[in-house]
């Protein structure tokens, strides 16, 4: 049954052309092929087995055109622009926390209560964020994208360090984030923190797997 299996990667090749990550594609579209001539095993028609690569693949020019359009979005721009929504994410929040600390607006007050009412809420946004940042990678750059993964993910990182770090030694008040700094927090903070880039690689495999 390797017919069809060689038939359908020489197409994606030529498809592929001069692809950059041309090599990695087949490679990751090729360990897909091998499980389902290992579902197909008991099948002797070639055509058949070729039919189901197709039906559950899609076509290789098809396969090809997407990958193409794919380069469009360099690894650059996605890891910038995570890095760029995390401080956004952090920088509203400083933003919020000061003004909530140096003026007294009762609209302020309002928002800023009902926020620290759900801070479990709040951290798994925050993981879906994370999760959704390795799904982007893996279906936009497959197998390619691991390097992109760990390289925005550590930049990433920064600005909740810097965070951490300034709460611990008190260089920001603790009692800015009243009523959320209590020791049960922080230790839901630092497991959180701790789980970011395994919940990152789930949502980066779900991806990859979705290029396909």
């Amino acid at each position: 049954m390797e017919r069809p299996k060689n038939r359908f990667l020489s197409e994606l090749a030529n498809g592929l052309g001069n692809h950059p990550d041309k090599e990695n594609i087949l490679l990751e579209y090729e360990s897909h092929i091998e499980e389902i001539l290992l579902e197909s095993f008991n099948s002797t028609n070639e055509e058949e087995v070729g039919e189901r690569i197709v039906l559950r693949l899609g076509r290789p020019e098809e396969i090809a055109e997407l990958w193409r359009a794919e380069l469009t979005v360099t690894p650059s721009n996605m890891k910038w622009m995570f890095i760029l929504l995390n401080i956004l994410f952090f920088g509203g929040g400083s933003l919020l926390t000061l003004a909530h600390n140096l003026f007294q607006w009762e609209w302020l007050t309002v928002i800023w209560n009902h926020l620290t009412a759900i801070p479990t809420l709040i951290a798994f946004l925050y993981l879906f964020f994370w999760a959704l940042l390795g799904y982007e990678i893996g279906k936009g750059f497959g197998h390619g994208g691991r390097t992109l993964l760990r390289k925005t993910f550590l930049l990433s990182l920064i600005p909740n360090l810097m965070l951490m770090f300034l709460t611990v030694f008190q260089i920001i008040p603790h009692s800015w984030f009243a009523p959320l700094l209590t020791k049960t927090f922080i230790i839901a903070c630092i497991i959180f923190t701790v789980i970011l880039y395994p919940v990152s690689w789930i949502g980066y495999r779900w991806g990859r797997k979705a290029s396909i």
